[in-house]
């Protein structure tokens, strides 16, 4: 038998198996028993063969597919090079690969506003993964009532037809302020936009932390979340008010980096003058000088309970959705 004309039925019988677990065992499948997805790889490569992928998902009407869909807000300058984004899609990625799956990255860009036609009747994915909420959840309610197989990375409490996994941002967000205020800040900043989901969450934990201290004060300065967001407008603050703050509460490590490179041009002393709390404890944090004090969310296990929660879905079960707890690193900056 010539390799090159081999097909899948000639592989399955000689390893001994169906077609169908042939499939599964190529496809890294883990409901195939090791062994036996060992000894069809091992055949597979001897006899130089390899899975027609477009054929073998049209013929089963499954993609063996996530797509992981990073939703930006239209107006944003916030990209996929953003360092907490690659650190959830890469835990995503890990979580899915283990369930032996393949992934899909896109962009709400990409996707359009119809999430299921694009992936779904284009047989492009078999659930989505949905990072971020944005601003509005319009695109993400009209694909969940298409019937697309979803789970969004966002603020569980907000209420849905769809699990929402996430951190316990109201916590977070008491946590960090708590901690400013408890290093001696009484004028403080919070740095985000609050019209996003999770965002929201954390400044409301903000506020409350504050108005239970008599002699703070608390002050929003509304940005994109962006390092040079942040930099700009503490440096139109410093500018137009001077050091009118104490302490600052960033909605992101990105945001606050912006902010701590802007008071160290112009010679203002971080914490003496000004202590900073981050958010997401990316690498960089640890790294920055002075170091970054951050809220650290468990991004490795959120990814495994995002992929757990689609592969439910695509079983038929209706997940619920899961709030993650979160963690206060202590550094230099506060």
């Amino acid at each position: 038998m010539q390799s090159k004309k081999m097909k899948l039925a000639d592989l399955a019988k000689l390893a001994g198996v169906s077609t169908s677990t042939a499939s599964r065992a190529l496809n890294n499948n883990p409901l195939i028993k090791e062994e036996t997805r060992n000894k069809l790889q091992a055949l597979a490569k001897k006899h130089n063969f390899s899975l027609n992928a477009a054929a073998s998902r049209l013929r089963l009407q499954k993609t063996n597919v996530i797509a992981v869909l990073i939703n930006f807000d239209a107006e944003t300058e916030q990209s996929i090079d953003d360092p907490f984004l690659l650190k959830v899609v890469s835990d995503i990625n890990l979580a899915v690969n283990r369930r032996g799956y393949e992934l899909l990255l896109s962009n709400s860009y990409m996707a359009g506003d119809d999430w299921h036609g694009y992936f779904i009747d284009g047989r492009r994915a078999d659930g989505v993964i949905v990072v971020g909420q944005g601003k509005q959840q319009a695109r993400i309610e009209r694909s969940a009532s298409a019937g697309t197989p979803l789970v969004v990375w966002g603020d569980p409490k907000t209420e849905g037809d769809y699990p929402i996994v996430g951190s316990d941002n109201y916590r977070a967000g008491c946590m960090a302020t708590q901690h400013l205020l408890d290093q001696g800040a009484r004028r403080v900043l919070f740095m985000g936009d609050p019209a996003h989901a999770e965002l929201a969450e954390r400044y409301r934990g903000f506020c409350d932390q504050v108005d239970k201290t008599p002699d703070a004060t608390a002050s929003l300065l509304k940005i994109d979340i962006t390092s040079q967001a942040a930099y700009e407008v503490i440096n139109q603050t410093l500018l137009s008010e001077g050091l009118s703050f104490d302490g600052i509460f960033a909605c992101s490590d990105m945001v606050a980096l912006g902010a701590m490179k802007a008071l160290k041009e112009r010679y203002v002393s971080i914490p003496n003058d000004v202590r900073i709390v981050g958010f997401d404890d990316i690498a960089m944090a640890d790294i920055s000088s002075p170091s970054l004090t951050t809220i650290k969310q468990n991004t490795r296990l959120a990814g495994q309970v995002l992929v757990d929660k689609l592969l439910a879905q695509l079983q038929g079960d209706k997940p619920q959705p899961a709030q993650l707890d979160v963690e206060l690193i202590k550094r230099q900056s506060s």
